[in-house]
């Protein structure tokens, strides 16, 4: 059952000291651009797994690195959301949007790993192109069923590691390191399908495909739903 209310922090609160996160004065800057330019785009090509695996979602709903706001569309209207953002660059255009999609904005500049948020107090986490950039995602998802109710549900859409053997493989492996610099930590080689499936979740459900973009280490993704 979802609830109407925003976690109380006075309570409950995971009190280990928070990440910090370290804002590059130029990437920060670049990436809060390019993702507010890029959206419609991005948008254009992952909107069908969007609205599958955001579908219906609960009138309070966190998110994992919620960046400028892509995903406010995916939000029910006058919802709140808890934006989990540790990239401060992000946080006028995320304000903005959230005032344009009459989406209450609870805006927390803080790690993916360390949300600060009670245990057990939220029906739903999402996330999109996010797991590919923290520094740990096993921690992450240890994080985000910390803070799910029982049944409530992680709903993602990720790019990952593309098959062996195959082009998009290559140019993963040939552009890791200059991606990863301009896309602040953002790899391209991740096996995230096995990190989900192996995070201790009731059920998960995954569906793989490819997008086709002129960003080829970007166009292997996955979509889905894991339970607590």
């Amino acid at each position: 059952m979802s609830t109407d209310t925003t976690p109380d922090l006075a309570s409950g609160v995971h009190t280990t000291a928070a990440l910090h996160f370290d804002a590059h004065p130029a990437r920060g800057r670049f990436n809060a651009v390019f993702f507010k330019a890029m959206g419609p785009y991005l948008e254009w090509h992952l909107r069908r797994r969007k609205r599958r695996v955001f579908a219906q979602l609960p009138s309070t709903v966190v998110e994992l690195g919620s960046g400028v706001g892509a995903n406010l569309r995916h939000v029910p209207e006058r919802s709140t959301l808890i934006a989990i953002e540790p990239n401060p660059h992000m946080h006028p255009r995320l304000r903005a949007a959230a005032a344009k999609r009459g989406v209450r904005l609870d805006l927390r500049e803080r790690m993916a790993e360390q949300t600060g948020l009670p245990e057990h107090s939220v029906d739903a986490v999402i996330s999109s192109l996010v797991l590919c950039s923290v520094a740990d995602p096993a921690a992450v998802l240890d994080e985000v069923r910390r803070i799910l109710r029982p049944g409530g549900a992680f709903r993602f859409v990720e790019h990952v590691v593309a098959r062996p053997r195959t082009f998009t493989r290559w140019t993963q492996r040939v552009l890791r390191r200059p991606w990863a610099w301009t896309f602040e930590g953002c790899s391209c080689e991740r096996d995230l399908e096995a990190v989900v499936r192996a995070a201790g979740f009731s059920s998960v459900e995954v569906e793989r495909y490819r997008v086709h973009t002129p960003f080829v280490p970007f166009n292997t993704h996955i979509a889905g739903v894991a339970t607590a």
